[in-house]
């Protein structure tokens, strides 16, 4: 391959992604880390996707509710096209009721169904991104009206910035709930065999002690 930066992408056994076109590489990692905040609801109970973990209420499926409607609105209105099944989405009017409207899932909605809403969201998405080129102009209706114009690169990284903070959310609650942890699904990043209970009490006694 030369110079030419490629990588293998997870769960697409065979296809490589030549991540020296700025498009290319830019759809790679939002469809990983969209995937990656999939995964990590795997497994889970319902009970266990909807806990809240913080004071603020913080919970997986939670997160993954409120990252599909982000991609649902910034890939979608932004760029003249709405969703065909808008009505499954959290509407403008819900907001105005409850401003964490789009932060947990209802009594109606369930964790496989909002994996499902989330996967015809990516592929929606998807379709914006490979019709358009990255200079596409488009608007933001919700942003300040001095900034509302944008491009299509824009958004697309400024979509990774809000899913990859999200991701860092989901992979704490997760490891909190069961120690599950994981970068992506069948690579941890972290060492093999490590003493975490003796690494963890280093890091006490390092913390109570201070520099000197």
């Amino acid at each position: 391959m030369g110079s030419r930066l490629c990588l293998r992408r997870l769960g697409q056994t065979g296809a490589v992604a030549d991540l020296s076109d700025a498009k290319t590489a830019l759809h790679h990692y939002l469809k990983q880390t969209r995937a990656d905040l999939i995964w990590k609801l795997d497994g889970l109970s319902e009970r266990d996707a909807r806990l809240p973990r913080t004071p603020t209420g913080n919970n997986l499926l939670g997160i993954v509710k409120h990252c599909l409607n982000v991609e649902a609105g910034y890939f979608g209105p932004t760029f003249g096209r709405d969703f065909p099944d808008a009505g499954e989405l959290v509407s403008m009017d819900a907001y105005d009721e409850d401003p964490q409207a789009d932060w947990y899932a209802t009594e109606d909605e369930s964790k496989d169904g909002l994996i499902d809403l989330y996967r015809r969201v990516a592929a929606f998405a998807d379709e914006t991104i490979a019709q358009l080129p990255l200079d596409a102009p488009g608007r933001v209706p919700w942003w300040h009206p001095e900034r509302q114009a944008v491009t299509l690169q824009r958004i697309i990284v400024h979509v990774i910035y809000d899913l990859s903070r999200h991701a860092g959310h989901a992979d704490i609650l997760r490891e909190q709930l069961d120690e599950t942890v994981g970068l992506q699904q069948g690579n941890t990043n972290v060492p093999d065999g490590y003493d975490w209970p003796a690494y963890v009490a280093k890091l006490t006694r390092l913390a109570d002690h201070g520099p000197t």
